[in-house]
């Protein structure tokens, strides 16, 4: 309970490398190992997530196998298991709902809970570490909490001690717990972005704060993204925990069957990757994004197999679908089959706009950059070979 207090209390819980804490709930021999989650026993394909004694060599999320490899020759990989996964995602979920209804699922790993009305007659911090320890001895999950009054300061505050932190952020304190982080930890910052501010002498929050630092930090993103982050930062953002929020998140899906039963990668993946555009192109039609990626395939006994990965971050980009399209393919084809029918499908698909406002602060600023490269290539092959050799669907002539 907190005394003269008026306003929201927001907590946001963030499973703590998830992925592989599921595992070593599996599998105990895991704990204390540098370990990480992908593609067991091959150098295709990428990492889903590390685990934090990994992460002390370098080995991340989205890295190349063979790349981990290089860098820790001794790195134990395990196959994903998804429907643990959920399970258990289910499970800590339960848990936060003997505490309140006002419960908003950011991803598999992470949620915002109100906990105003639960922190009438106890201590929001004593609350949090309530919850912390039975998601970790029922369940045996290590978590960390963050508490403020809006989503975003509860999300910044859980990231600030991992694993198992509880951190609570009150606006009086912003000076004292947020300036001194690194910009790069501002929550939704782009990864292209933050270097740019750095190289630029803006380092830490409290210079991104800095009033003499504004026409500069203006001149690097922008003044939108300047004045939204600035907001969210001083306690100025949405302290509204939706439910619902992510109620009209749907999928898309398309397949194709072949008159002729093929069983060559390269047969199956130049379909796949025909299939892939056309999908690709109705969710950026639609201004979706997405953060997993579902291939579906059905042999010439009628067996229908379906594997999906999720990746860390929602995206539109066919190029990083395509290498996901790939790894799958490689990971669920058989020597000795043919197959009748191969598709592939987005899952969880969400608006671009709740992205930006929730997700992304800087992500403008870097699209425009890349969508102007991408126009002054298209003029310069045009001004080569002829008008409109090249274009933007959105531009093609009628």
């Amino acid at each position: 309970m907190l005394k003269n207090y008026n306003g929201r209390i927001i907590f946001h819980i963030d499973m703590n490398a998830y992925f592989c804490s599921v595992h070593c709930k599996l599998n105990p021999t895991l704990r204390g190992k540098a370990f990480a989650v992908g593609r067991e026993g091959t150098y295709k394909g990428v990492l889903s997530t590390a685990s934090y004694e990994a992460r002390k060599y370098g080995i991340h999320s989205a890295m190349p196998i063979t790349e981990a490899y290089k860098i820790l020759p001794t790195l134990l990989v395990v196959n994903h298991n998804f429907s643990e996964y959920k399970k258990n995602h289910y499970l800590f979920i339960d848990i936060i709902k003997q505490y309140t209804n006002l419960i908003e699922v950011a991803s598999i790993d992470e949620v915002y809970a109100d906990m105003t009305d639960a922190c009438k007659n106890m201590h929001p911090l004593v609350l949090a570490k309530e919850i912390q320890l039975r998601i970790l001895r029922e369940l045996d999950l290590p978590c960390s909490i963050g508490i403020a009054a809006t989503l975003f300061l509860a999300k910044m505050a859980s990231d600030i001690k991992k694993p198992l932190g509880v951190t609570m952020i009150r606006r009086g304190e912003l000076d004292k717990i947020l300036y001194p982080l690194s910009v790069k930890d501002i929550f939704g910052i782009g990864k292209k972005t933050y270097p740019r501010l750095i190289e630029n002498g803006i380092e830490t929050i409290g210079d991104f704060m800095n009033p003499e630092n504004e026409d500069l930090i203006i001149s690097l993103i922008g003044i939108n993204s300047y004045s939204y982050a600035k907001e969210c930062i001083l306690g100025r953002s949405s302290d509204k925990v939706i439910p619902d929020r992510h109620a009209t998140s749907k999928s898309i899906s398309t397949e194709t069957t072949f008159d002729v039963h093929l069983g060559s990668v390269v047969e199956i993946l130049a379909v796949l990757r025909g299939l892939l555009r056309d999908i690709t192109k109705r969710l950026t039609d639609g201004d979706y994004v997405t953060k997993t990626v579902v291939l579906t395939m059905r042999d010439s006994d009628f067996h229908t197999i379906s594997k999906r990965t999720s990746l860390d971050e929602y995206t539109d980009d066919i190029y990083v679908f395509n290498n996901v399209i790939e790894d799958l393919l490689t990971e669920l084809i058989e020597e000795d089959k043919t197959y009748r029918l191969v598709g592939v499908g987005f899952a969880g698909i969400i608006k671009r706009s709740e992205l930006k406002e929730e997700y992304n602060l800087f992500t403008i600023n870097d699209k425009v950059i890349k969508e102007n490269n991408i126009k002054k290539l298209m003029k310069d092959i045009n001004d080569k070979f002829g008008e409109d050799i090249i274009y933007f669907n959105k531009d093609k002539k009628k």
